[in-house]
């Protein structure tokens, strides 16, 4: 059997807007992820890890972060003279200029590109979740079903109306679709991982600009299309998936990780790979007390630090107290400090005093300052224990 020629569309241009402060100057995908990952390895990894080279990122908001990163794709080892990973920009002066309204006008203003290169199989997939997935065996579903589209799905255990719900009959073909709504029919949910025919895809994305003049996001007008116009099949994901898409849901996948029950960063014969910060290891001063946490490298830990996950270069001076909190690069909490379900930004200088409570998570921004008090969503996911 021919094997098909697949290509590879990373969504990576999303402001991730109900991050608050953690997005106002990096996008969502470059957002540090147990220490020392970018949300985006994750897609990527999985993706070199099913033998998918031709890999496309498409970027708009505040690409160049991701971009430094992404360093020509060389931690994927997808830096190669045929193939591997391409960046496409926002451009001028041809037709699908300019910004993008959603995905799905995303895919559509690369239509030509798409065309050009000619894949059998177009794999779009969101860089703003956490999960590990063998896309060979999506594909496998995909041939094996003679399908359009499928799309992989999960049950959450939340609240549903959040994403995509999907209903399907014994044979898992898609019937039905509805995208964020009010009363959800079941708790299975489009996971944001889309394989569609090439050609299908081609001739959706045309009939639907032309007839709407605009396309927005997959849920309002390319998935519906599909359900309704060709075979839609799903491929169920049964492991851990989780769109990183508030500051509670980022919170939780953190602390998730650290109680065993979060995505699996370590599998040897599934690693994700990542840009390593060349920094000399943790060093935990004598006068430390560190219980079931995560520390990166170049952190320096002299206080206490319970329950959390601290990236590179944090200080934790003696006297300071870390509880249940996701410090990102180069934070600093001194003495007199006491921090409690707290996600501290980039470089913030936390002030002495009590910063945190019980049963909310509270953002502070890059200069210490809190950003956000969000009180839990008991409907969304949250860690064992709260």
């Amino acid at each position: 059997m021919r094997i098909p020629r697949i290509l590879a569309l990373v969504l990576a241009g999303g402001k991730g807007s109900r991050l608050g402060a953690l997005t106002e100057d990096k996008v969502k995908p470059a957002l540090p992820v147990a220490g020392t990952y970018r949300l985006i390895d994750v897609a990527l990894s999985n993706l070199v890890h099913a033998h998918i080279s031709d890999v496309w990122v498409v970027q708009q908001y505040l690409p160049h972060g991701l971009n430094a990163h992404l360093a020509n794709g060389r931690p994927w080892d997808l830096d190669r003279t045929h193939g591997g990973l391409q960046v496409l920009p926002p451009y001028q002066g041809a037709e699908g200029e300019g910004f993008a309204e959603g995905n799905a006008d995303s895919i559509y203003r690369q239509k030509d590109l798409i065309r050009e290169f000619a894949p059998d199989l177009v794999l779009v997939l969101s860089a703003d979740h956490l999960y590990t997935i063998n896309f060979l065996d999506v594909v496998d579903t995909h041939l094996e079903q003679g399908a359009d589209l499928t799309m992989v799905t999960t049950e959450v255990a939340e609240d549903p109306s959040r994403y995509g719900v999907v209903q399907v009959d014994d044979d898992g073909v898609v019937t039905g679709f509805d995208y964020k709504p009010e009363d959800p029919r079941g708790r299975l949910v489009a996971g944001e991982m889309f394989l569609y025919d090439a050609g299908r895809l081609l001739e959706a994305l045309e009939e639907l600009h032309e007839r709407q003049g605009q396309l927005e996001d997959y849920g309002n007008d390319l998935v519906p299309w599909f359900v309704e116009h060709a075979r839609v099949v799903e491929h169920r994901l049964e492991g851990y998936w989780m769109d990183l898409g508030t500051v509670q849901s980022y919170w939780t996948a953190h602390l998730q990780l650290l109680d065993g029950e979060g995505v699996a960063l370590d599998d040897p014969d599934w690693p994700i790979l990542t840009a390593q910060p060349q920094l000399v290891p943790a060093r935990v001063a004598a006068s430390a007390e560190v219980r079931g946490s995560m520390v990166a490298a170049g952190a320096v830990v002299a206080g206490t630090v319970e329950h959390s996950v601290l990236g590179p270069r944090v200080v934790v001076d003696e006297g300071a107290v870390v509880r249940h909190c996701v410090l990102l690069d180069g934070v600093h909490v001194p003495a007199g400090a006491v921090l409690v379900n707290v996600v501290a930004d980039a470089g913030a200088r936390v002030p002495a005093g009590e910063h945190g409570r019980a049963g909310a998570v509270t953002l502070l921004d890059g200069t210490g300052a809190v950003a956000s008090v969000e009180d839990f969503d008991r409907d969304a996911v949250l860690p064992r224990g709260f």
